[in-house]
């Protein structure tokens, strides 16, 4: 992740800024504390006595869950088999948690279940990833369901009109807003004008981490604001907690957990560095099976300690969809080359049918099983 130094906008907070670091550092490199958060977290995270996130992957011949030649909401950026992935094997893996078993994803009772309601992604290219996959899921149990699709500036939403379940997405990378003033483009980090759009929903799913890694041309911003005070840069790490702090109070002063379910998708890792599972000349490319040791060599993500932290300070009931370990595994399930958006080499995002098939699994098993 590249790194930037603090402006100087932050001297004024030092031991603020210190206490902060030294927090997460300790949290980043003990296991005891980390384990605290999973285990603290699991009761939150999922209304079952399973944890649905520790376990193995395993070769099942009766995968893929639905035909990406018969979705046709896949996105080409996603649709590696489209696009000329030769190999298959990464369809066929289906994740076996160790103390149980997952629920099979059953469209039909899942529409039954949601009727009338709303279901809304908020995030990145990562929750439209997730938010395709599992209407694919569900399509390949209605196939001759009446959908209505509307896609415009920012919102995307898929209608199975016959049950009225709306699925939504609302792309917007960081949660909080990018404004335009008279300076530039400001990532203020404690403003979230645009969550107005995310109110009435009976489910929502959040995500953000990625594109907070971005710097030079890929960085849709030129300063950071909070608290009226402006920085050209900071800390990635200190600027994502700030952001998901106030995102954390969003759902705090807006949700009503007798009527909104809010889910977190958790951090979805990247694979461009083969280091990071012991094979330091390789990435993504070519790989065609999953990570098959007990523990994934690069450890547990720093961003995942932040999530963790900021979900353990949120009153209101936030669901931690958990994927990054169990992802961290799934070396082979990008799209590589194969993609009909990226020109290069793509170990951000992942395959449909693949990965964010499971992370909707888990999401089905959090709610029904």
């Amino acid at each position: 992740m590249n790194r930037t130094h603090i402006g100087m906008g932050l001297v004024s907070k030092p031991l603020f800024l210190f206490r902060l670091s030294l927090c997460l550092f300790f949290l980043h490199h003990s296991p005891t504390k980390a384990e605290d958060f999973n285990a603290k977290n699991r009761t939150r995270s999922l209304a079952s006595n399973c944890n649905w996130f520790r376990g193995k992957w395993v070769y099942d011949p009766s995968y893929p869950l639905y035909d990406p030649f018969k979705c046709p909401f896949i996105d080409p950026e996603f649709n590696c088999q489209k696009y000329g992935r030769p190999d298959g094997n990464y369809l066929k893996y289906r994740w076996q948690p160790f103390s149980c078993s997952l629920p099979r994803f059953n469209g039909v009772y899942f529409l039954r279940k949601w009727r009338g309601k709303k279901i809304m992604f908020v995030g990145d290219s990562l929750s439209l990833n997730q938010f395709q996959s599992l209407i694919c899921m569900i399509q390949a149990w209605v196939p001759t369901s009446h959908i209505s699709y509307i896609k415009r500036d920012g919102l995307t939403s898929v209608t199975f009109l016959s049950y009225d379940v709306k699925i939504l997405l609302y792309r917007t990378p960081y949660l909080v807003d990018v404004v335009r003033n008279r300076f530039g483009r400001v990532l203020k980090l404690d403003s979230i004008r645009g969550g107005d759009a995310w109110k009435g929903m009976d489910m929502l799913i959040f995500n953000t981490w990625h594109w907070w890694t971005h710097t030079g041309r890929s960085q849709p911003f030129d300063y950071m604001e909070e608290g009226g005070k402006t920085w050209k840069d900071m800390n990635r790490m200190i600027a994502y907690y700030k952001g998901l702090t106030t995102w954390g109070r969003w759902v705090n002063r807006n949700v009503d957990p007798s009527k909104t379910k809010v889910f977190f998708q958790g951090i979805s890792p990247t694979h461009y560095e083969g280091k990071e599972w012991n094979q330091p000349t390789q990435s993504c490319t070519r790989q065609t099976q999953p990570f098959f040791g007990t523990r994934y060599p690069a450890g547990t993500p720093m961003a995942w300690v932040v999530v963790n932290k900021v979900l353990s300070r949120i009153k209101k009931p936030v669901y931690l969809l958990d994927v990054t370990g169990l992802s961290q595994y799934r070396k082979d399930a990008h799209p590589s080359a194969y993609s009909g958006l990226h020109s290069g080499t793509d170990c951000s995002h992942w395959c449909l049918p693949g990965l964010p098939d499971t992370w909707n699994q888990i999401l089905y098993a959090a709610l029904f099983g």
